[in-house]
């Protein structure tokens, strides 16, 4: 049976943060460590409370946080589309979300490349392969102005990735490109700011923290009327990440000491 305290955290859990985001886990760590969860509730509160954001917004952000694939934060991918859900979001807003969130994976590139080029310089390859005069062609032309065209902006890091595989470059652009053609072509689901702020925050991420991408979006979300407070936002949303070694790892500590008797 509970004690009074233990109800009593129970029930500001439920005020504070709403009744579905008490689980089980929640109620396994309060009685574990009351200290951390009361430090829990009032960490989550502050976006919640400042709400520079919707709830839908804050909903999609968190799901973005969840579901980028250094995470696959199951609990928290359901927990997160269903709030945006009940919150108003559409299925296709949270789909844009997921193809945002999909696209984390070419930072293998964006940091491989330039590393590839350094050695390819260091070891004398890159000026063989790429001399003095060296005509890129059409191809990548076309190429560099669809992505400008698509994604509403050029960064000089793209430069050798597409120097190096114009086939594979394309084949993402592609892939990047569809919620932001959707965008073009039928107003698209979430407005571009909003967009960006999903890259922010998988970015910002503790699993990722992807600096040059999250400085990127940042600069890109603030050119598209976010504002420094709502980033700020994000940035306290995806720092929640961290309450998930406690949803997780709490009920396995309950389940060993139970073993023990």
């Amino acid at each position: 049976m509970a004690s009074n305290s233990q109800e009593e955290l129970e029930q500001k859990f439920i005020s504070t943060l709403g009744v579905s985001s008490y689980t089980p886990a929640w109620e396994t760590v309060s009685k574990l460590s009351p200290e951390i969860t009361q430090a829990s509730i009032h960490l989550s509160s502050i976006p919640l409370r400042k709400h520079h954001l919707p709830a839908k917004i804050q909903s999609l952000i968190s799901l973005a946080v969840s579901s980028s694939s250094t995470h696959l934060y199951i609990p928290g991918i359901v927990k997160h589309t269903r709030a945006a859900l009940e919150n108003g979001a559409t299925p296709a807003e949270v789909m844009e979300v997921l193809e945002l969130t999909s696209t984390l994976g070419i930072h293998a590139c964006n940091i491989g490349v330039p590393l590839l080029v350094e050695v390819m310089k260091e070891e004398g390859i890159y000026s063989k392969k790429y001399p003095e005069g060296w005509e890129e062609g059409e191809e990548r032309k076309r190429l560099r102005t669809e992505f400008t065209e698509k994604r509403g902006y050029w960064h000089t890091f793209w430069e050798d990735f597409l120097r190096l595989d114009p086939e594979f470059f394309g084949a993402y652009l592609e892939f990047s490109t569809v919620p932001w053609v959707r965008e073009r072509k039928e107003g698209g689901y979430l407005e571009p700011r909003i967009k960006e702020l999903i890259y922010c925050a998988f970015d910002a991420a503790s699993t990722h923290l992807y600096q040059p991408g999250l400085k990127l979006h940042m600069r890109n979300a603030l050119g598209l009327g976010s504002t420094p407070e709502e980033i700020m936002e994000v940035l306290e949303l995806a720092t929640l990440l961290s309450l998930h070694t406690l949803e997780v790892a709490g009920p396995i500590l309950e389940e060993e000491i139970k073993k023990r008797g």
